[in-house]
Formats: structure tokens, sequence, C-alpha cells
């Protein structure tokens, strides 16, 4: 009732405020012509029993906590039932807030809130993916190349005095001659290059830094005799037949000296082998192997044993030499795998495989704030997991039919793999070098370390890459972002369609390549080549020559047909099947009406900001008015009767009062009124000064603004008015306003003469009454509408 006697009335009380809160739920729809007036029972409740629904008064401007000694009567602290509830209802919507996302809010008919969740679930998930960042690149460092290049030009690319490199091999005794020269002077460097010693006693420090662990392992797998069949014609000439391997083909009995691990045969499971992807095939982890020792003349002696005993034989498919190297300085570990396969054929072919991983984590404190990243991602995790569950549990089925929703799972199951690994890794890598140091002539096996670490690390690159393409799943509610998607959506049965077309063409092209150029070209010399042979001549990369030697007829012709079909016809029709569907969806949703934007809700809270502001300096300026109204000491029946005139609350009135009623004797003497004149005219000039500066930003965001044609139209349909209306307009708002004022005044007369006798018909009468000014009310909301509108 209080709350409609003027303009300013409406401004002080917190129902108007919490108006302006729902503005951006209505996504300000002008309620004057929204077609039906407001509920009318909110408006009779708010006229015979005023509630604040919002702390927006004069409590907010005086920063109150505890009511004043004039404190309204009617205000009664909440019972401890409604008090429980309340705690109750806050705790769920707590939880329902934290784990609020699209698929669990009701944002159908919504599209702030959709806007709002979708925004908060985006940040959030910046903070995860900055998280997964920090790990991802904190357990790599630019180091890690130039450890590899080091150990890759030392055992690879250095030559002997013979000259034979490793990459060189081509023979069984050109791999002896390496072993014996370039891998024994890599493996153990005991003197200075002053021929000065180290002192490191009888302990390898490669390039004086990289320690060399435990011992070098040198293993061959053998294939049997007569493991294929000689042709009738061949059986006298050739006795013994080698044929490519094949694990079950294996040779497992013992030969040359019988004794010790160079001549038995060992299962995978006796030497905790492992399996190895070569160049021509896949080798188990099982064979013959041989240990070197901690110092090159040692390590000489054995291997002079190896070769005068023949280990190496018709038989050999495959050697490995395997070794450790660990570096303090940067906490690496270097695992080296040098491979030369002899094939079927006869000849070598070489291979290598270092793997540089950091094995020990924690050290340093990068090291210890990656700990702490690592538990952060934890706890995202955990709370994904919970996320998760609640949208499954809510959509069931239907909730794998998103691709994003998929992708969440993959990124989750895959982080949690990566912790089980994470902690796996720490146990294992502490048990090996322990056992390293009570034995440090044994082979230090690392190798099986080594690749899972390496798979880990693929792992978390991949879920890296997944985390960022999930972006777009939260920036899809913007029309220019949806572009790609809804693009990609509505031509990819197209694409299907004619990429059966495409790859029927392409690998009649892949086998043609393969039968004419597989026995000279080695980029055809595979069908898997073949084809990314052939993806490297779409992108302009390939050896024309090559293809020429091998065929110098069908070779041009291959050429010039592929380039032409595949080149020229076939992807080009997939760039046009691509700009078509792009050209038809950007055309939609430029006719699409405009929804609301991150852009929106962001100028809705600066609107509202900007009218809050507005309000509390017009309360300020009720109260300047209120002091400069009296004369010499104020009373606060005096002051209250003045206020109440402009529509402020009792509670409102006497929170100011007695906030400077220092001695607590209801009046305000000259004193106390300078202090609340000084304190009031501060607290106006501030809020002047912001809504200003709140003014100048907003003016000039609306100059820079681009104004589309469509906005162009909207704004020449619109009716201007000239001054005059405008006036006119105002000064019947003023009348309605004072009309309304007079109506409530009324009211509150006839309300406090009713005795408890009449409580039934003075009910009637008020309802009478109310609806009167209920009228009146609705005539003045709307007139106010239809000047802001007009304005």
């Amino acid at each position: 009732m209080k709350c409609l006697n003027n303009r300013a009335d409406s401004h002080l009380t917190g129902q108007v405020e919490h108006e302006l809160d729902s503005v951006g739920n209505g996504a300000w729809v002008n309620q004057g012509y929204s077609g039906s007036p407001p509920p009318l029972p909110r408006v009779v409740s708010t006229i015979y029993n005023p509630q604040p629904l919002f702390q927006g008064s004069m409590d907010s401007i005086y920063k109150l906590d505890t009511p004043g000694p004039f404190h309204h009567p009617a205000e009664e602290p909440p019972s401890t039932e409604k008090g429980l509830v309340k705690k109750q209802r806050g705790c769920c919507s707590f939880i329902k807030g934290l784990w609020g996302t699209t698929l669990t809010e009701n944002i159908s008919n919504n599209r702030e809130l959709f806007v709002r969740t979708t925004l908060r679930e985006l940040l959030v998930y910046l903070v995860f993916l900055v998280d997964i960042c920090l790990l991802t690149y904190g357990m790599t460092s630019s180091s890690t190349y130039y450890y590899t290049k080091a150990m890759t030009d030392l055992f690879v690319n250095t030559a002997g005095e013979s000259g034979v490199r490793f990459q060189s091999i081509g023979t069984m005794a050109d791999f002896w001659t390496y072993a014996q020269g370039p891998l024994l002077d890599g493996l153990y460097w005991t003197k200075w290059y002053n021929n000065q010693t180290l002192d490191s006693g009888d302990q390898s420090f490669i390039y004086y830094e990289n320690m060399l662990l435990g011992v070098p392992r040198m293993r061959q797998i053998k294939i049997k005799n007569n493991s294929c069949k000689v042709h009738n014609d061949f059986q006298d000439e050739i006795t013994a037949c080698y044929g490519v391997y094949n694990e079950k083909k294996e040779d497992d009995l013992s030969f040359g000296l019988i004794n010790g691990s160079a001549w038995t045969y060992h299962t995978e499971k006796e030497i905790k082998g492992s399996s190895h992807w070569g160049l021509l095939t896949t080798y188990s982890g099982a064979g013959y192997y041989q240990d070197l020792s901690r110092t090159k003349e040692e390590s000489a002696l054995i291997l002079m044993e190896l070769v005068d005993n023949l280990w190496l034989d018709r038989g050999t498919r495959v050697v490995f030499i395997d070794f450790s190297t660990y570096n303090a300085n940067i906490n690496m570990f270097c695992i080296i795998r040098l491979v030369v396969e002899f094939p079927a054929t006869g000849g070598a072919i070489p291979s290598y495989q270092i793997r540089t991983v950091k094995l020990i984590r924690y050290i340093t404190n990068w090291d210890y704030f990656i700990l702490g990243c690592e538990m952060v991602f934890c706890l995202f995790i955990l709370y994904y997991i919970v996320e998760e569950i609640l949208e499954l549990r809510i959509h069931k089925c239907s909730y794998f039919k998103s691709i994003w929703n998929i992708l969440d799972i993959v990124v989750i199951m895959l982080a949690i793999v990566a912790i089980i690994f994470n902690i796996f890794r720490t146990v294992k890598v502490d048990k090996l070098l322990g056992k390293l140091l009570e034995q440090p002539d044994i082979y230090a096996d690392f190798e099986f370390l080594a690749f899972w670490q390496m798979q880990y690390n693929n792992m978390n690159a991949v879920n890296l890459f997944f985390a960022w393409i999930k972006i777009f799943k939260y920036i899809s509610f913007n029309k220019t972002m949806t572009q790609l998607s809804s693009t990609l959506g509505r031509c990819a049965k197209d694409i299907l369609g004619f990429a059966i077309m495409f790859f029927i063409v392409f690998f009649a092209y892949a086998q043609l390549g393969y039968l004419l150029f597989g026995m000279e070209v080695e980029s055809f010399s595979t069908f898997v080549k073949c084809i990314f042979t052939q993806f490297r001549i779409i992108l302009g990369d390939f050896d024309y020559d090559a293809i020429d030697r091998a065929n110098r007829v069908l070779g041009p012709i291959y050429f010039v047909t592929y380039v032409f079909f595949v080149f020229f016809v076939l992807l080009n029709m997939f760039l046009a099947i691509i700009n078509d569907t792009y050209s038809e969806v950007k055309e939609e949703l430029s006719s699409q009406k405009d929804e609301l934007q991150i852009t929106d809700i962001i100028k809705q809270s600066y609107m509202k900001t900007f009218m809050k502001l507005k309000l509390k300096k017009e309360k300020i300026s009720d109260v300047q008015k209120a002091l400069r109204s009296g004369s010499g000491e104020i009373e606060f029946k005096d002051f209250r009767e003045t206020l109440k005139e402009m529509g402020h609350a009792d509670h409102e009135i006497s929170a100011a009062f007695s906030r400077f009623d220092r001695d607590g004797n209801q009046i305000l003497d000259e004193d106390e009124q300078e202090k609340m004149k000084i304190e009031l005219e501060e607290k106006r000039d501030a809020l002047s000064t912001e809504l200003n500066n709140l003014g100048m930003n907003y003016g000039k965001e609306l100059m820079e603004k681009p104004v589309t044609s469509s906005e162009q139209k909207n704004h020449s349909n619109q009716t201007s008015v000239d001054r005059e209306q405008f006036l006119r307009l105002t000064r019947q708002v003023l009348h309605l306003e004072t009309s309304v004022a007079g109506i409530t005044t009324r009211i509150e007369l006839i309300m406090e003469k009713l005795g408890l006798q009449e409580k039934a018909k003075g009910n009637k009468t008020a309802g009478k009454l109310s609806e009167v000014s209920m009228e009146i009310g609705y005539s003045c909301i709307k007139t106010i509408d239809i000047l802001c509108f007009f304005f």
C-alpha cells in the first residue's frame, strides 16, 4: 500500500527492485503490451501487506545488519520451521546450482536460463582446461628433444674407424663391426678428452652427464631350419631352408657353446620381455640374450666370444641391443633400443627406438606445483562424473544420442586411466630403482615402463585434443559458432554418399600403383604405403621421376589420370557440397530471429545496475528534503511523516533515523543533522559519478554498435513523438500518481480506524477500495510503459 504513492515511491521498495531482477527472465517483455495485466493477487498482497522482496532499500545504503530501535512492528523473525525449510532449500539450491547444466535444468522455454547456464558451464570448463593443459605441458620439456638428439647422434649417426655407422649396416659383418666399434665407444665413457680418468670408478657417464643404468643387453630371435619348403628341383643343392619370421617357427633349441644365456633359449615370461613392432613384422619378447659388462674391456671380450662361436647365423631374424641412461640434470630417463632385422631375403635392415621419458615425478618446486594441479584434476574428474551420472539418470538412453555426451564419457574414461597409470608408474619405478641400486651389475629393464609412459603421454595428448574440441559444446548457443556444426551435420549424408564413390576410385588407383611400381619404388612397396603416397600426391608431395623410372609407359598415364579425376574432379566435388550447404545454413541463420545472446545478458545486468544506482540516489534526495523541511531539531515523528508521504516504509525510515540518532532520544540535533547531511552528500556524489560513468560507457557502446538493416527497418516502423506529446504524457502520469497517492492515504486511515469487531466488514470495504486503486495503478503502469516505449 505504501508503494504506490508517487514515482519515487515505487522505486523505494523491494518489490520494484525484484521486478527489475525479473526483467531478464522475461527478456525485457513490456507488460503494457503483453496482452494481460499483472496477476491481481500479487498486487493485493503488496497493498495490504507490504513485504520487500529485495533488500535494496535504505538498509543497503547505510549497510545496517540489525534493525534500529524504531523497527516496524509488522516485521517478525521467521519461525524455526521456516528457517529449517530455508536451510534445506538453500542446500538443495546449492547442489542444484553446482551441478546445474543445460541437460539438468528446465530451459525449454527460458532462453536466458539457457545462456546463463551454458556460460557458467563454459567458465568452469575453462578452468578445467587450463588445469589439464598445465598437467600435460608440465610433463614435457624442450630438453627432451635435445636429449634424444644427443643419443641419436652418438649411437646412430657416429661412424667408426671403418666408416660403418648404425644406419649403414647391411650385413652381419657390418653389425659386428659396429658393435665392437661405435657401440662400445659410445657406451663406456671413463676418461676425459685429455685421457684423464673420471672420478666415477667403473660407472660410465655418457657425455659426462648421462649415467648408464646397469649393463646393456643383446638379444636375438632365431627361426627353425626347414621352416619353409624347398622345391624338388633344388633339394639336392639347397639343404637348409629358413623362412620368414613367425612366432610359431621360433627356434628354441640350444646351440653353440650350449652353456650360458646366449646359447640357451628363454621364453618371454622368463626374461620379462615384451614384443616389438619392427619394420618387417612383430617379434616376440623371447630368444637368446647376452648381458655385457660394466667395463669396456670385459664387454669387448664377450663380443669377441660371440663372434668366434658364430652367435649369428642363417636362422637369425632380428637382434636387439637394449640399454638405459639417466640424466640427473634434467631428471630424464633415455631408454634406447637398436634393432637390426635380417630378412629371409638376406642383408640387414637397421632401425632404432629412443624413448626419453620422465619417470621420477616430484623433485623440484615446479613438480610439486604439478602435483597440486593433479589433485585439482582429480577433483574436476569427480565433479564431472557426478554431473554425467545426474544427466544419465534424467535422460537415460536418450543421453547417448548426443555426440557431445559420448565425448564427455571418453574424456572422463581417459582421465581415470591416466590417474590409475600415474599411481602404478610411481610405485613401479621406485621398486625397480631400489632393485637396481642393490644389484648394479644386472640389466636395467625400463623398456616396459618406457613403453607405457609413451602410451600415457599419447593418451594425454588425445585427451587434451578432445578437451579442446569440447569447447564447441559450450559455445554452440551463438549463431556464428553453430555455422560449422550445422553445416557438417546437414551435409553429412551427402558427403558420406559421395565418399563411397571417392574411395572406390581412390583404392582402385592405390592397387594399380602397388602392382605397377611396388617392386622398385619404396613409397609403393606396400598397399598401405600406396594409400598414404596418394594422399601426399593430392597435397603436392610426390616423386614423379621414381614413378617414371619404374614404368615409362603406364607411369605417366597413372599420374595424369589420378591427378585429373581425384584432384580436379572428386576432391572439388567435396568442396562444392560443403560450400553449397554452408550458403544455405548462413542464409537460414541470417533470416532467423535474433535470440538472447551473452551480450544481451550483459546489457540487461548493466541496465539493472544503472536503475538501482539511480533509485538509491533518489532515496538520498528524499532524506535530504526531509532534513531541509525541518528547522532546528527534528523529531522522529516529523521525520517519519515527511518520508512516509514520499512513500518510504517504516523500517526504512527507522533504520535511517537510528543510524544518526546517537543518543537515542528520537530527536536529531544540529550536529547529528550536519553529520547526516555530509554523509548523504558524499554518497550522492559517489552515486552521481558512478551513474555518469555507466551512462557514458553505455552511450559509447550504442555509438560503436553497428546498425543492421533489420534494426533500421524496425526503427523506421516505430512511431516518433515530439516534445509536446512527451510533456503531455508526463503530466498525465504525474496526475495519476497523485490520484493513487490520495487513495492510498484514505485506505490507510480506514484501516487504522477499523476495530476488531468489524474486521470482516472492514476487509470487504478494503477489498472494494483496493479494486479501485488497482485499476488506477494498472492504468498508471500502462501509461508509464507507453511513455518508456515512445521514449
